[in-house]
């Protein structure tokens, strides 16, 4: 009896993490690390996804301008600014949620000046 005890709260914590670890990779939605050290928050205004630097040098930051648009890959694209560039330099941004990772990249001119970036929770 103990041991089917002990084999059934395994499984039933085992079932637990699994559902919670699925729940908190379901979105883009929260608070991220960018590879300089400032967190960004990212978040579902409307239909589209927002983003903007909350520490660091440039806190207040927009990066995702009006929102970022949801692409039937899964990505969201859409205008986006760097905060080492300012407000007056816009790309076509893409951000993409995979391995709870968030990689976001801004390209200009065609394609031919890019900058990306990993983020991680």
């Amino acid at each position: 009896m103990k041991k089917l005890l002990m084999g059934t709260a395994l499984t039933f914590a085992l079932a637990l993490g699994s559902v919670s670890t699925a729940f908190a990779a379901g979105g883009p939605d929260g608070t991220w690390k960018r590879p300089d050290g400032s967190k960004a928050k990212v978040w579902m205004c409307g239909k589209k996804l927002c983003g903007k630097v909350i520490s660091g040098e440039k806190k207040d930051f927009n990066m995702f301008g009006g929102g970022l648009t949801k692409q039937e890959d899964g990505a969201w694209k859409g205008g986006m600014k760097h905060p080492k560039m300012g407000e007056n330099m816009n790309f076509n941004g893409t951000v993409k949620l995979a391995s709870g990772k968030l990689s976001v990249k801004g390209c200009m001119l065609g394609g031919m000046m890019c900058d990306a970036e990993t983020w991680t929770k």
